[in-house]
Formats: structure tokens, sequence, C-alpha cells
């Protein structure tokens, strides 16, 4: 029950900081609100209206009890309750009282009224909506009714609505207030997230400046020193790359020049195969490692660099479907290397290619499918490892060193997307590529 309930109040809650924190301010403001108005409206409001309800219903009745009486004089009293109680009154005889229709039992005016008049037993008319400034009250007596314009200060008080100005001005200060408060205290919570997302995918961040309180400003020193470490790591590790490359170059070299002395053709061209594939191999994954760091972001389209890639090809077997253009925040080069990787492994082992792109709310989604030999399910992990074959019927291509998918994967990863392999319709192979917007 009480996982349930968790649960729910999860899905109702505001998911960013900032809202929850509005939330947290604006929350206790209203139930304040609320309770001072209900002690209010309570205890001062309607009790206070009920109090001069029950006067003026008095004074009415002291009028027709001193009207009723035979020993005063009748225009005497009309004018004495005129000049002093500010009451117009008017006798209409030999008319009847209208019906009462369209009760407002919602109004408290209306409700204090009604309740006070049917305590002193008196058969009465009132409209409290007619007149902006004035109640008509109409009572009832002998063959017609008096007809009394009371104004409506005579039975509620102002300050009502002074006190509701009161209340909601304050609280609609301090909302704003928060506001303006928690925007500062988010702003840089927000910024630390954006430069660690582009930093996660690879993006180059120029300078990166803490801000907020100590926490955050803490948070955001720690990040841009591991930014840094990682950043000489890596450069690091391309130098030593590069390193490795040119030693190794020259002992390849010296393989190559005493290769050709080798009478025994057969063994010498073995040899130059496997000094070869070692060649491209290191090649490769050397250039990879530079491009990987030195390309910068920009927008471009995806569509159309994925339609110019397909036409390189001038292969009529691949078949290229998209409705729109899409537009993408990445490194170009790299988009473009990955998807010719996935191209190139699937004219290796297919001759029918089909690739289709495709935007879904916030991500794009790129499907190349194949009509190869396909994978198996159980290898569809370890065909991304570096250097991994799966057979050797897969690998009699002297050009496949095994880093095809391994870079594709790398570089989708490094734009906050993913890779997945599936079973294609067309009876092989099925890439499913899908980046983030």
């Amino acid at each position: 029950m009480f996982s349930g309930l968790s649960e729910l109040i999860k899905k109702i809650l505001p998911k960013q900081l900032f809202y929850r924190g509005l939330l947290i301010v604006i929350i206790p403001i209203i139930i304040l609100q609320i309770t001072i108005a209900f002690v209010f409206f309570d205890s001062l409001w309607i009790k206070t209206n009920k109090g001069m309800t029950r006067a003026l219903v008095s004074e009415i009745k002291t009028f027709i009890d001193a009207y009723d009486n035979d020993e005063t004089d009748k225009n005497f009293i009309i004018v004495l309750f005129k000049d002093h109680l500010d009451f117009n009154i008017k006798y209409e005889n030999n008319k009847i009282l209208p019906k009462r229709n369209d009760e407002r039992w919602f109004s408290p005016i209306d409700r204090s009224l009604r309740r006070e008049l049917k305590s002193k037993n008196l058969n009465y008319w009132f409209d409290t909506t007619s007149y902006k400034n004035l109640v008509d009250l109409k009572i009832g007596y002998s063959e017609g009714y008096f007809q009394f314009f009371i104004p409506r200060e005579r039975l509620t008080s102002s300050s009502a609505r002074i006190f509701a100005l009161w209340i909601t001005l304050p609280a609609i200060l301090m909302v704003s207030i928060a506001i303006i408060f928690l925007k500062n205290q988010t702003r840089p919570i927000i910024k630390l997230a954006q430069a660690a997302e582009k930093f996660g995918r690879g993006e180059i961040i120029e300078e990166f400046r803490p801000s907020g309180a100590l926490e955050i400003r803490k948070a955001g020193y720690e990040f841009d020193r591991m930014r840094k470490r990682i950043i000489r790591h890596l450069n690091q590790r391309s130098e030593m790359l590069s390193g490795i490359s040119h030693d190794l170059r020259t002992p390849l070299t010296r393989i190559k020049l005493q290769l050709a002395f080798i009478k025994d053709n057969k063994i010498a061209g073995k040899l130059s195969d496997d000094v070869n594939e070692m060649e491209k191999m290191l090649n490769e994954y050397l250039q990879f490692s530079r491009s990987n760091f030195e390309d910068k972001t920009e927008e471009f389209n995806i569509s159309q660099l994925i339609e110019l890639t397909v036409r390189n090809y001038e292969n009529n077997k691949i078949k290229l479907i998209q409705s729109e253009n899409i537009f993408f925040n990445g490194r170009k080069s790299l988009i473009q290397r990955c998807i010719n990787n996935l191209i190139d492994n699937a004219l290796k082992y297919g001759s029918n290619i089909e690739i289709k792109i495709d935007k879904i709310k916030k991500n794009i989604f790129v499907y190349i499918d194949d009509n190869g030999t396909g994978i198996p399910t159980s290898e569809y992990e370890n065909v991304f490892k570096p250097f991994y074959k799966i057979d050797k019927s897969r690998s009699d291509a002297k050009s496949s060193v095994g880093l095809g998918l391994s870079i594709a994967l790398d570089i989708v990863k490094s734009h906050g997307g993913n890779i997945e392999l599936g079973k294609s319709n067309l009876g092989g192979l099925k890439v499913k590529i899908t980046l983030p917007i």
C-alpha cells in the first residue's frame, strides 16, 4: 500500500529541482493563507455580518411595531428612520409580495438576512443583486407591503476585500521573490549538468566557472578537476600511441625489406599478408584515436550526410528510406565513419541493404538491414569487442581487423547514443542506432 502511494506521489511530483523547490515554498504559503482566510471568515467576517444583519432586522421590526401603533404619526416615523438610519421606506397598498425564487444559498449576506427575517416571523422578499449599493427588501404588512431600500454597507463589512487584498499581495510578492532566488540557485546546477553532458559526448568545453552555493561550487570544482585529468590522460594516451606507431613502423619496414630476400614465395606471401594486416590494424586504431578528440561538434543535416554516404557507394542494392531532413548536433566526420563501417560490414555478408532514418520525439533512429548470414544472438555483445572475430568464415577478407563494430559503437556512445543488434526482415542482421537530440 505504502509502496503504491509512494510511486503515485513520485509520478505527481515535478521532476525538476526548480519546481520541487517552488512547491516547498508555495505549499506552506497556501496552507497559511487558507488557514488565515478560514479563521477570518469564520470568526470575524461571518459573525460580524450576522450581528449587523440581526441589528438591521431588529430596526425593521421596531419600525413596523412603531408604525402599527395608532398613537404615532406614520409619516414622522418614516422620516425619522430615513434621516437617522438611512432607510428609504415606501408603503405599497393593495399589492402582493413577489414570490421568493432563485434564493442564493451560497451567499453569506442572503443566508444571514433570510435567517434573521425568519426568526422575527416576517413575511419577506429581498433582492441583493439588482443594485450595486442597495438592498431591496419588502416586508408584508396589512393589505400590502413596505419596501425598504437599505444601504448594502448595513449588512456586510467592506474589510473583507481589504483583508483579501492584504493576504494576497504579500503571498504573490513572496512567491515572486522565491522564484527569483530559486532560479539563481538552480542555474549553476543546470550549467554543471550541461557541461557534464557536453563533456560526456566528447565536446570541447573551453572554460567552466563554478558558481552558486558552496556545495554546488565544490561539485563544479571537482568536475572541472576530473575533466582536466581525463583530458590529460587522453592526450597522454594519444601521444603514447603515436610513439608506439612510430616505433613499430621501423621494425615493420625492416621486416618488409627482409621478406623481399626470401626465396620461398609461399612463405614470403603469408608473412607479408600478416605484416600488412598488422600495419593496417595499427593505422586504423591510431587514426580513430586521433580523430575522436580532434573533431569539433557542429550542427549538421544527418539525413543529407547519410544520403551522400550511400551515394558514394554507387550501389543500386543499397536502398535509403527517409521522410524528412533531420538535424543533429555532433561530430560530423565521426558519424560518417560510423555509418561507413556499418555499411561496409553489411556489404561483406549481404547483397541487399536497406537503410532507414527516422526521428521520434527527442531521439534519432538509424536502421541498417541486410540479407546476409546474420549473427547468432549469443554473439551480439562479443562482436563489439576490439579485434574480435566470430569465426574464420567471416574473416576471410584480409581487410577486416575486427575494429569496425567496436569503433562504430564507441562513436555512437561518445554522442550519448547506443547500438543494438537484431534479426532483420531481409533475413540477415539489423543494426539499430539511437542518437539523442
